[in-house]
């Protein structure tokens, strides 16, 4: 049955989802990575793809930007489309001065300010955190790539344009690098009692001035996809 988001029905979305925050990255990843490919869902241009990667069934859909929309696009597949694992491949700014363009982050844990976690009441503060189960297997894949990955927590922020300039701060708290979704991802896969998983490219350095291109953030990024490809095909068949 269709979402109010997603025009897939059951089954046509695999166990296992990559979700870049772009959509144009999934398209990427579909048409260069998957065979037998097909498109489940174009609503509000938030592409899906199911497809084959090593003969295993994947899928691949864009979250959009930001904590509220990757919450409920996550939140549908894990409960209304019966996903087991979500592997986000997204882009991130680096924080920690050992973390430079490029480089691979495995987020680990996902420090944040929203208040995505108020809804669940609880008495004390949530810590978002990834899955071990496809932490070990990206630890993995990762091992067999030509690339630098660091692994720890990463900084879930509301905001892209920070007016109180807080970055320096979190750099104080060994945060490795910004981004705006993960930490609602976490939460959604704990609540589902399901796994997620989030995978970044260095985009930028803002704490430094520099930055990629939105070309090059949309299908160069090839390192994190095909870690994220390998962790997906060791969580199928775990």
């Amino acid at each position: 049955m269709p979402t109010p988001h997603n025009s897939a029905n059951k089954g046509d979305i695999a166990k296992t989802v990559l979700m870049p925050g772009d959509p144009l990255r999934a398209q990427f990843i579909a048409e260069n990575y998957l065979t037998d490919t097909t498109c489940y869902n174009k609503v509000r241009g938030m592409l899906g793809f199911t497809g084959l990667y090593k003969g295993q069934r994947i899928s691949v859909q864009g979250s959009g930007m930001g904590i509220p929309s990757i919450g409920i696009y996550s939140w549908e597949l894990f409960n209304e489309y019966d996903v087991e694992n979500i592997i986000r491949v997204g882009t991130a700014g680096a924080i920690a001065d050992n973390v430079e363009l490029r480089d691979v982050v495995i987020a680990l844990s996902a420090s944040t300010n929203s208040a995505y976690a108020s809804q669940f009441g609880l008495p004390g503060t949530y810590a978002p955190t990834a899955s071990w189960k496809l932490i070990s297997a990206a630890a993995e894949a990762a091992s067999m790539k030509d690339c630098t990955c660091h692994m720890g927590n990463i900084f879930s922020s509301d905001t892209f344009y920070d007016d109180s300039s807080s970055l320096e701060k979190w750099q104080k708290m060994g945060v490795l690098a910004v981004e705006m979704e993960s930490a609602a991802l976490y939460m959604n896969a704990a609540r589902a009692g399901k796994n997620a998983l989030c995978i970044l490219t260095v985009s930028d350095c803002p704490l430094r001035g520099l930055a990629t291109t939105a070309e090059e953030r949309q299908s160069t990024f090839l390192d994190m996809m095909e870690i994220a490809l390998e962790t997906a095909i060791n969580a199928e068949t775990a």
